[in-house]
């Protein structure tokens, strides 16, 4: 059997969650499809159970791509003992079984268990209807989804312990012709936007975002330069926000400590310490909650009001604006509020330069930072933003058979 380098990453990999995110003709839900049916031979009594949003579009993609793999590989031909076409499930001499299945809601999720899972085009399923199927299996789960927007995969799973993301395009697919490819490619020009998502599978961006300029990383470097602590308080609806920021080499390092309601001063003392956050390293802290930076002050923490003065959102937001930033892919309500952190419009749809007041609990950190301790006239350092690399660095190399 052919197989892509997709194919490798996926079967080699130890991970509990799968995260196939790529462009068009990628390969990636016949690479899949592959991995499933390998380890369906290997593995006596297995059920599998690969899930789309509706039995039309598992028909059209999964289906057809499994039907095709296993009439050109007669291992696997002699392998089946059985299709039930009206239950969509094949069976194995072995014992394992591998069902094509869509489900109405969470609940509707809630029936059968399996060994591994794979969710096709994820951003067609709902958050509850994945939460239901991922707890009732066994070993792993794989999903795959053009990443068109940022949705519940990019809120919920990663950054996550166990869950290992592999970024891939049609440069990884050795089967593609070099006509869709060009097709591809031609995107560029016509359509920058629709050509990052389906040329080489970078999460699309929603309009009018106001950061920009800010890429995923692994970790802070060790000989990064420690800026400061931002704190952000919040309680019963908006959420405490803590981060710390660094810069080195002209460049912002930034990483997220804390994101959560319902913290007191004491609980927020807490949590700090817990993230092992130095009392010697400066907080800036919004300026509007004197009293609880100075409850803060009295438990041993170096913490000040951000010096916000006029317009002072819109500066610190250029300030931010000349730096590429670096945020650690722990970091995963930051990267969500980056996605979503948006300028207001007018009633006709203009931008307005003011952002919302909304998705910003570690922005408004990040930002009383930048107004404080990075100097507003100094030279720019801002840069292209760099593609959003996987995050096994071998997944680079592309094409060729294994």
């Amino acid at each position: 059997m052919q197989t892509s380098v997709l194919f490798k990453f996926n079967y080699d990999s130890k991970a509990q969650i799968i995260v196939n995110q790529g462009g068009t003709s990628s390969g990636k839900t016949y690479a899949l499809i592959q991995v499933l049916l390998a380890l369906a031979c290997e593995q006596p009594k297995q059920v599998i159970t690969i899930v789309g949003q509706d039995i039309p579009n598992l028909k059209s993609g999964a289906m057809r791509d499994a039907q095709t793999i296993i009439s050109q590989w007669p291992t696997l031909q002699s392998a089946v003992k059985s299709f039930n076409k009206s239950d969509r499930v094949y069976e194995l001499q072995n014992g394992s079984l591998i069902e094509f299945k869509s489900y109405d809601n969470g609940q509707d999720a809630k029936s059968g268990k399996r060994d591994y899972l794979f969710i096709n085009e994820a951003n067609g399923i709902t958050w509850d209807i994945y939460t239901e199927l991922a707890l009732r299996t066994r070993k792993r789960v794989y999903l795959d989804y053009n990443p068109n927007a940022a949705f519940w995969v990019h809120d919920e799973l990663l950054g996550k312990p166990g869950v290992e993301l592999l970024i891939s395009d049609h440069r990884h697919n050795p089967f593609c012709d070099e006509h869709t490819r060009q097709k591809i490619e031609n995107l560029q020009q016509s359509d920058p936007e629709r050509w990052k998502v389906y040329a080489r599978g970078l999460t699309g961006k929603i309009t009018g975002l106001v950061i920009t300029n800010w890429v995923v990383c692994e970790a802070i470097p060790t000989d990064a330069k420690k800026l400061a602590c931002g704190l952000d308080f919040g309680f019963t609806n908006d959420e405490t926000g803590l981060l710390e920021v660094y810069k080195q080499n002209g460049e912002l390092w930034v990483n997220e400590l804390l994101y959560e309601t319902g913290l007191t001063n004491q609980d927020i003392s807490e949590r700090m310490a817990a993230a092992n956050v130095n009392k010697n390293v400066e907080i800036i802290a919004d300026s509007a909650e004197p009293k609880s930076i100075e409850e803060l002050r009295r438990l041993g923490w170096r913490i000040t009001g951000a010096k916000k003065g006029n317009d002072s959102i819109k500066n610190s937001i250029d300030i931010l604006r000349r730096y590429r930033i670096n945020v650690t892919r722990s970091s995963v309500n930051l990267r969500r509020e980056l996605g979503r952190y948006q300028w207001k419009t007018d009633s006709a749809g203009k931008t307005l330069n003011v952002p919302t007041d909304s998705w910003n609990h570690l922005i408004d950190p990040l930002r009383y930072v930048a107004l404080n301790k990075l100097n507003i006239n100094g030279s720019s350092t801002a840069r292209t933003r760099l593609p959003y690399l996987p995050q096994n660095p071998a997944f680079n190399d592309v094409g060729g058979f294994m």
